[in-house]
């Protein structure tokens, strides 16, 4: 493993996600799942978040279109905060989610949308958003 990108990735990670949530993560990770968390750690967030080609923004729209895509609920909320705190608004977050639902279908949409909105309100209580 690369420290180095480890190091970098935790940095994005914590300003994406949250640093309360990264720590519970990696806090309670045990033997048989931090080979996942150093994994996504180091290469999803140290050695692709971290490249500067693409702003965090402009990454966390895509990220927001692939796991709507790919059906992954528990992830696009997570995604969803991370979003809003990388500047991505509301009604940018909207336009994604109409955009899903005529490239992937309207129930991805739906599911989409109904996730989003749950993120969204989770997100202004927790933060403060408008």
């Amino acid at each position: 493993m690369n420290d180095d990108l480890f190091d970098t990735g935790l940095e994005i990670r914590k300003a994406v996600l949250g640093k309360e949530f990264v720590e519970k993560s990696l806090g309670s990770a045990d033997d048989f799942n931090m080979p996942m968390q150093r994994l996504t750690t180091e290469y999803c967030w140290g050695a692709v978040w971290g490249r500067e080609e693409l702003p965090r923004k402009t990454r966390s729209m895509l990220n927001l279109a692939m796991l709507c895509a790919l059906n992954r609920p528990h992830e696009l909320k997570m995604h969803v905060g991370g979003a809003l705190r990388n500047g991505v608004t509301r009604t940018e977050i909207r336009e994604v989610l109409l955009q899903v639902a005529i490239y992937c279908g309207i129930p991805a949409g739906v599911d989409a949308f109904r996730v989003a909105r749950e993120a969204i309100a989770e997100y202004d209580k927790a933060e403060g958003g408008a």
